[in-house]
């Protein structure tokens, strides 16, 4: 008998797992689509392809690359999407608007990571809703962040200092760089593993810049721009000249990621679209910019009273909430947005492969 149930347990197993494949593998078009749309200005990608798929950060595997185009990459309001079907198969493709000559060109589409802003051209995602976490420092140690130069005082021995007041900074050595990013110390993330918690990271918080007119020590120091009033103790972090990351290729990680969200900016406790929140994995659990996740929340416990005549604790099934497109990668934890939201999304909500 023990051994009939084994068996009907692997094989039970076994048709779960074809059946995840399977779906994985199929690319599932909304129940009511259009067979084409003209993009807009305001437009993102995943926008556009949420209007034919059910997924649709999935609309990367239905569009490809032509290399007879110049730039297939860039979108352009004005542009038509428009949904074809190649051996039963949908297949999403651009005729493309020429400006100067008034005419459509069929081009077909690939994803790809742009490493500079697209001021014409359809983004990914929302730029507004990240663009601020793209071009400052997010996450420190709190090591890392004690040894930056601090503030020591002011010229004018001012409590608080603002946009062209000098400071005086110590911990300063002289090099190459002489800008900085002025940071303090933010939130504690914390996350809850096997009942204790454990700090993630430091959030620093972006204060403003200063360039270092003179090294010494203490060295002094201009702010440049002040988004808050600077004071003794902050911090300097040498400033990064990088190009910010606009587009972002949506697609699901390889291996299997079991995590939480344990933070959103803001502080509030109920997420909805757009907003920016912290989930607890990282590029040691294989993390990367545009890896998409799905969002489950978390099921009650409640009393199962007719449980063999007395009252038993069952927690009830996590439902699907939503999706995350992941968009700054640090060691131990990532910002994400939440591109979709079917229902209310808490603090300690799971996430998963999609």
């Amino acid at each position: 008998m023990m051994i009939k149930r084994i068996c009907l347990l692997i094989l039970a197993l076994f048709t779960i797992a074809s059946t995840t494949t399977t779906y994985a593998e199929e690319i599932v078009l909304k129940t009511q689509y259009p067979s084409n749309y003209v993009i807009k200005e305001g437009d993102t990608l995943w926008d556009i392809a949420s209007r034919f798929l059910r997924d649709p950060w999935r609309w990367p595997d239905i569009w490809q690359v032509n290399p007879q185009i110049k730039n297939p990459h860039l979108i352009y309001p004005g542009d038509e999407v428009v949904l074809t079907f190649v051996d039963g198969k949908p297949q999403l493709v651009l005729k493309r608007a020429n400006t100067t000559r008034h005419d459509l060109r069929t081009v077909k589409l690939s994803p790809s990571i742009r490493t500079r802003p697209l001021r014409k051209a359809i983004p990914t995602i929302p730029v507004d809703a990240i663009q601020q976490f793209l071009s400052r420092p997010a996450v420190v140690t709190k090591e890392t962040l004690e040894s930056l130069p601090y503030v020591l005082n002011t010229r004018e021995h001012r409590l608080i200092a603002g946009t062209g007041d000098t400071l005086y900074v110590r911990g300063v050595t002289p090099s190459s760089s002489t800008r900085y990013t002025i940071v303090r110390p933010g939130k504690k993330y914390i996350d809850i593993v096997d009942g204790d918690k454990v700090e993630m990271g430091l959030e620093a918080t972006y204060i403003g810049e200063a360039n270092i007119e003179k090294f010494g020590d203490p060295a002094t120091a201009i702010i440049t721009h002040a988004a808050r009033e600077v004071i003794k103790g902050d911090r300097l972090m040498p400033a990064i000249s990088q190009a910010m990351e606009y587009n972002f290729t949506p697609h699901a990680p390889k291996n299997k990621i079991d995590g939480r969200i344990i933070s959103v900016v803001e502080g509030l406790s109920r997420i909805g679209q757009f907003q920016t929140v912290v989930i607890n994995r990282g590029t040691a659990n294989g993390m990367e910019k545009g890896h998409v996740l799905a969002i489950y929340q978390k099921g009650n416990t409640i009393d199962d009273e007719f449980y063999d005549g007395w009252n038993d604790e069952v927690t009830l099934p996590s439902e699907h909430a939503g999706y995350i497109l992941l968009f700054r990668i640090f060691d131990n934890i990532s910002y994400g947005l939440i591109m979709k939201a079917s229902r209310e999304i808490h603090l300690m909500d799971k996430v998963a492969n999609p």
